[in-house]
């Protein structure tokens, strides 16, 4: 196999499974760690990206328990960095543990990442990023009255805050990620998607907000000139008619097929839809580069062409 320049985006799943609690996320961790070392071991350069929804809500619901005059809450942004911060240090012990085990010796880094977007995003003025834990109906309208801030029903799930997600228009820390990667050094970056600032006269400025993670990870992949962009989810591929008699499993599909898709409304907004526009960004700015998307277990069988949905500029056939 040629060496391979790959972005790897991690599903909440790879750090947190129900149990919140530090030592039950790092030991989660450690579990993502040993198959990410699979394709170390098959002479993969991986950048790694990962979620921070549950996290950075449970952040800002410690911050706002705290809040007092001599002890006030910290912005969302801040919280943001708070996550990135506390998930890559984790990731960073799990990956150098995992890397020992093998016995290869490499440098774990991870880059706190500022993600450029634009003040006037129309997605400042309609919150829709899920974040934090979920509640019922009846909590969330508890909550809301209580604090003043959104709650949406999340894709059946349950009902979660909702923060404005504008999309990101570059990655500041990109040209430093890559060199760290050309090094031969495995960077974790992005987290949570980035924290979102603006550019002012003054420099960069902290926006309350969160970047989804595929979308940031999806832009650093074009920006570091990815070879592909690996997508994992709680899932092994991608279906339409997800969970209905007539569900479809894709494992080989086009940009077209997929915008076709997106327009019949197969993809919940909450949870695949972003991994899939992500996947058709990528695709589209080269017509070698391409995405995988699937679960962490099938990782290096999808990277190796046995497994997941890929996505490409070019027509391919949609197999059941």
């Amino acid at each position: 196999m040629l060496k391979q320049k790959v972005v790897i985006a991690l599903g909440g799943n790879a750090i947190q499974t129900g149990d919140a609690t530090a030592e039950a996320q790092q030991k989660e961790l450690e579990k993502t760690a040993v198959q990410l070392v699979d394709l170390i071991e098959k002479g993969m350069d991986i950048i790694i990206s990962h979620g921070n929804g549950p996290q950075v809500g449970n952040i800002l619901l410690q911050q706002k328990a705290a809040d007092s005059l001599k002890n006030p809450a910290m912005p969302l942004d801040t919280c943001g960095a708070m996550s990135q911060g506390m998930i890559g240090y984790w990731m960073q012990n799990a990956m150098d543990k995992a890397l020992r085990e093998r016995g290869i010796e490499k440098n774990v880094v991870t880059v706190v990442t500022r993600v450029v977007v634009d003040p006037y995003d129309p997605a400042f003025l309609n919150p829709t990023k899920p974040i934090g834990p979920f509640y019922s109906e009846e909590e969330a309208m508890k909550i809301m009255d209580e604090m003043n801030i959104c709650f949406k029903e999340d894709a059946g799930r349950g009902w979660r805050r909702v923060v404005p997600s504008p999309k990101p228009i570059s990655i500041h820390e990109h040209a430093v990620i890559n060199t760290l990667v050309e090094q031969g050094n495995i960077v974790i970056s992005v987290g949570g998607g980035g924290i979102p600032v603006i550019e002012t006269s003054h420099g960069l400025v902290g926006v309350e907000a969160v970047i989804d993670k595929d979308f940031a990870s999806e832009k650093l992949a074009e920006l570091v000139e990815a070879d592909a962009l690996l997508i994992l989810t709680g899932v092994d591929n991608v279906f339409i008619d997800y969970k209905q008699p007539t569900q479809k499993m894709l494992t080989e599909v086009s940009v077209d097929e997929l915008k076709a898709y997106i327009d019949n409304g197969q993809f919940a907004a909450g949870s695949m839809l972003p991994k899939v526009e992500a996947a058709i960004h990528f695709a589209e700015t080269n017509p070698e580069r391409k995405t995988i998307i699937t679960s962490l277990g099938q990782a290096l069988n999808a990277i190796e062409g046995r497994a997941g949905t890929v996505v490409t500029l070019k027509s391919a056939p949609i197999l059941v």
